[in-house]
């Protein structure tokens, strides 16, 4: 098992590509902390449930301390938790901008602050934050999204830096996914899904183990040379 005696917390791991990454690290033998503000959706053996608002910074460091504490380290963390509030820029509302930032990118640097000291402390550990192909191109009517997924790749890079400078190994990578069909893209209609799988060169849309794959490799001693790096897992998707 890649993964065994390893510990994990993932945020945004009630359902989609979260609790598909904690289903998946705990079957590679991770204890894994799935950190929501809602209940899981499904039950796996070595994932425990925590609640979590990521936008909190006390709540935050409670949880790390709580894992550490629990468990003596921290050895992977997965910022996944996000939303969407999309809409043009000229009908944007501060409150649809301030949700998506505070969610997607502060909540990213609210954890990280916490978990990565700790790592460095103990020897080493992977984080890895869950971007988006909208961080790297940008998108017509999500200019909070690309904003705050852009700041996570920004965050990935300068962290792969700070961290390294003692000599210990904590490496940071990102994760940027294309389409992916979540149960937020169920709801979507079938003319639609057929455009965004066009935009692909494999004519497809991504699905979640797929993500929760690559985020495997991340956190698993198979990646042992990589940091600093953006993973896009699109398909070859082009905007």
């Amino acid at each position: 098992m890649r993964l065994e005696h390893k510990v994990a917390i993932v945020t945004g791991a009630a359902k989609g590509l979260g609790g598909e990454m904690a289903k998946l690290f705990a079957k590679e033998g991770a204890r894994v902390i799935a950190a929501d503000m809602m209940p899981l959706t499904y039950e796996a053996e070595n994932v425990e449930y925590y609640p979590l608002n990521v936008t909190d910074s006390a709540a935050c460091k409670a949880l790390a301390e709580y894992a550490r504490g629990k468990y003596g380290k921290i050895d992977i963390l997965v910022n996944n938790a996000g939303i969407t509030r999309d809409t043009m820029t000229r009908k944007m509302t501060d409150e649809q901008w301030d949700l998506v930032i505070d969610i997607n990118l502060k909540g990213v640097f609210n954890l990280t602050r916490y978990v990565g000291p700790m790592m460095e402390e103990d020897g080493g550990g992977s984080i890895i934050s869950i971007s988006s192909v909208v961080g790297e191109y940008g998108n017509i009517g999500q200019a909070n999204y690309a904003a705050s997924k852009a700041g996570v790749i920004g965050l990935t890079k300068t962290w792969a830096k700070e961290f390294a400078r003692k000599g210990v190994p904590v490496r940071v990578n990102a994760i940027a996914p294309g389409y992916i069909m979540t149960d937020m893209m169920k709801t979507v209609p079938e003319d639609l899904l057929k455009k965004f799988a066009g935009l692909t060169m494999l004519g497809r849309l991504g699905q979640p183990e797929e993500i929760a794959k690559a985020a495997l490799f991340l956190a698993s001693d198979d990646a042992s040379y990589v940091t600093g790096h953006v993973l896009s897992v699109n398909g070859g998707m082009r905007l």
